[in-house]
Formats: structure tokens, C-alpha cells, sequence
């Protein structure tokens, strides 16, 4: 077979004018006329790999591509499609481009996958194009396919999660975009975001942490290592910020809440009564979290209201709403005034809270030995009585 004449001349063009590049179109050339469909997939993903080339996709789709685009695989031809859908400038202008592809994909049931991956494109220039019920109702109908999955590649969980926490930000949903988001996270390498990119993600996650209903628990995001990127930044005091949520820091809350950086922050502001309970919950679960069995069964509201900061006559309402929010179980004796903690919510711990439970194991074993010691010198002590 011959390379068909009109692809023959756009290639042999492509390398006169692209010289960069002479080597790979050449080899588009053999490929081709061989008719080596997975090899010649290849050498395009190569192609694509390079920044430089991403302004040649559109009339290298239309002229090299599009002829022999039933001979790819599903998803590298998606992978293409979308990265040249960008180069279109237009969001709309992409919808139209990706929308036809999507039609042909949804009926084939050897393609769900390929289809949930353009689905979560069009679900993302949807969003950017200000149709945030049509990205929903993509974004609702790639995870229904996504949970009849048995498994799934990286980058089509990567695309899903990426879309999804993107609408939930939009749409200031604060604890969906916080899962959502960290799940994005666990499905590509950092190195393979922009430090700009990293330090964004990182300041929305602080961000939904703290304004979350229902988010209690940070040990995750604190050890990520995105986390790190805002040190050094702007941002630093943000990061500083959710580790003084994690240990109680009621002095690091005051200190950096009156701070200029904190101020400057309209939607931290305006939720600063939200803020404060938050952290007095938190950090009644850490002053439970440390305690032994046999203390946490006796806790006085005076102690609580001393380590939460909380009026004494308030306590038996902080105590109810952290039952209510499932952080703790227990009872409240209101006549002794005394807390009965039975269970507190499991949680990601950070290094400092491994370190309080390796002394807690320390102490236990040294508890242990004792008793060991005190049996074995009471048995000796018995058996020459017998004697």
C-alpha cells in the first residue's frame, strides 16, 4: 500500500516546515503505509508529549489523524481528541469538536472507560462555560459507570475526580471538593503538576477543610506532601493554620486569625463564629483522643471548658453537638457534671499524635513488666513460705 497522496503531501510538508519534528513525521510516513496502527498510536503519543507540537493538533487531525482514527485505541484517541479540543480557544467551539465522539462511544460497552474520559472533558468545558447542571449531570452519569467498573486506568480516575472536585469548588461545596480533590491527588504524581498548579490545589484543600461541614479530621490532607508546597509562600500561615485545628491551638487560632494574611480572606472572615466552634470541637476530640480508658470515662466539664476555652454553662452544648456530629459517643452525667466518653471518631493521625500514642504504649508496657515483676516476687515469696 502507498500513503495516500494528499497524507503523503501534508507529511513531507510538516517535515520542510517543522524541522523539529522531520524525524517523527517520517516515521507517521512508514507507519502508515505499513499499516502498523498500534506503532503509529505510539509515535503520535510521543508527538504529544511534547508542548511544542500541541499547536500543529488541529490540522494534524484534520489532514494525518482523522483518516485512520477507527484503527486506535479508544482511549489514546480520546487523549488526543481532548488535548486538541484545547487548541480550539473556545469552549463551546470544543464541545462540538468532542461531542460527536462521545456519541459514537456511549453504545459500545468495550469502551466505557474511553467514553467516561470524554465524558469528564465535556463535563470540564461545560463547567468553564458556565453549564454547571450539564457538568453535573455528566459528572453524575461517568461515576455511575465508574462504580460498574471492575478497574479503571489512573488517568480516567484522574480526569473524574479532577472535573468533579473543580464543580464542587464552583459551586462552593466544601467537603465534596476536599474528598474529591485529595482523590485527584491519589491519582497522578505531583510531578506531574505545575508548582503553581500544586500550590493552588494545596490552598483550596486548606481552604474546604476549614469552611467543611462535617470535616473534622485533616490528618490526611496534613500528611500530604502538596501541603509543603505552601511553605515558603504566601500562603504559609494558612498550612500553619489547620495544624494548630489539629492540636487545639487555641493561641495559634487567635494569633493568626487577627493576623492581615487572615483578614484578607473575605470567605474565612465572614465564617468566623463557624471557625471557632469548629475548633473547640476539634479540639475537644484531641483532649479525648489523649486521654487512657479510665480517664476519658471521668471528664469534668470544668476540665473541658478549661482546654476548649469554652463558658462553663456552654459545655453540655459542645459536649451534645459532638455526640450529635458522631465525633465522640458516650453520656453526660449533668448533676456530677461529668463527661462519659466511651468512643472517639478513628482518625488519620500526624506525626506528633503517633508520637502521644507510642508514649501511651510506652507507659502501658511499663505498667505491664511491673505487674510481671510484682506476680513473679509474690510467687517467690510464697513458694519459700511453703517450704
Amino acid at each position: 500500500m502507498q500513503v495516500d497522496l494528499d497524507i503523503a503531501s501534508y507529511l513531507s510538508q510538516q517535515k520542510t516546515k517543522y524541522p523539529e519534528f522531520k524525524d517523527i513525521f517520517a516515521q507517521f510516513e512508514t507507519l502508515y503505509d505499513q499499516k502498523l496502527w498500534h506503532q503509529l498510536t505510539v509515535a503520535l503519543e510521543k508527538l504529544l508529549a511534547n508542548p511544542k507540537s500541541h499547536s500543529l493538533l488541529i490540522p494534524l487531525y484534520n489532514n494525518f489523524v482523522k483518516d485512520w482514527e477507527s484503527k486506535m485505541n479508544q482511549i489514546s484517541l480520546v487523549k488526543f481528541v481532548s488535548l486538541t479540543s484545547v487548541q480550539l480557544g473556545d469552549h463551546k467551539k470544543a464541545l462540538e469538536f468532542l461531542t460527536p465522539f462521545a456519541t459514537k462511544l456511549k453504545g459500545d460497552d468495550s469502551a466505557k472507560d474511553a467514553y467516561v474520559l470524554i465524558s469528564t472533558e465535556i463535563a470540564r468545558n461545560k463547567l468553564l462555560s458556565g453549564d454547571l447542571e450539564g457538568c453535573k449531570t455528566n459528572i453524575e452519569e461517568c461515576e455511575k459507570i465508574l462504580d460498574s467498573l471492575p478497574g479503571t486506568d489512573p488517568v480516567i480516575n484522574a480526569g473524574f475526580y479532577r472535573v468533579s472536585s473543580d464543580y464542587f469548588k464552583a459551586t462552593m461545596g466544601y467537603p465534596q471538593y476536599y474528598h474529591n480533590a485529595l482523590l485527584f491527588l491519589s491519582s497522578v504524581s505531583l510531578d506531574d503538576l505545575t508548582v503553581q498548579e500544586k500550590q493552588e490545589r494545596a490552598f483550596e484543600l486548606c481552604m474546604s477543610a476549614l469552611l467543611g461541614e462535617g470535616l473534622y479530621n485533616f490528618g490526611e490532607l496534613l500528611m500530604h506532601p502538596i501541603l509543603n508546597t505552601l511553605q515558603g509562600s504566601s500562603y504559609a500561615w494558612l498550612r500553619e493554620l489547620l495544624f494548630f485545628y489539629n492540636s487545639g491551638n487555641m493561641e495559634g487560632f487567635e494569633k493568626t486569625s487577627k493576623s492581615g494574611e487572615f483578614l484578607r480572606q473575605p470567605l474565612l472572615v465572614s465564617a468566623l463564629p463557624f471557625l471557632r466552634q469548629k475548633l473547640c470541637l476539634m479540639t475537644l476530640v484531641e483532649s479525648v483522643f489523649k486521654r487512657s480508658k479510665e480517664e476519658r470515662g471521668r471528664l469534668s466539664f470544668a476540665d473541658i471548658s478549661k482546654e476548649t476555652r469554652v463558658a462553663f454553662d456552654e459545655v453540655e452544648h459542645l459536649v451534645m453537638k459532638a455526640l450529635s456530629l458522631g465525633l465522640i459517643k458516650g453520656s453526660i452525667d449533668e448533676v456530677d457534671s461529668i463527661v462519659s466518653v466511651t468512643w472517639v471518631q478513628p482518625r488519620v493521625l500526624d506525626k506528633n499524635q503517633i508520637g502521644h500514642i507510642g508514649k501511651r504504649i510506652e507507659e502501658w508496657s511499663l505498667k505491664v513488666s511491673q505487674q510481671v515483676i510484682g506476680l513473679e516476687s509474690q510467687e517467690s515469696f510464697t513458694s519459700v513460705f511453703a517450704q
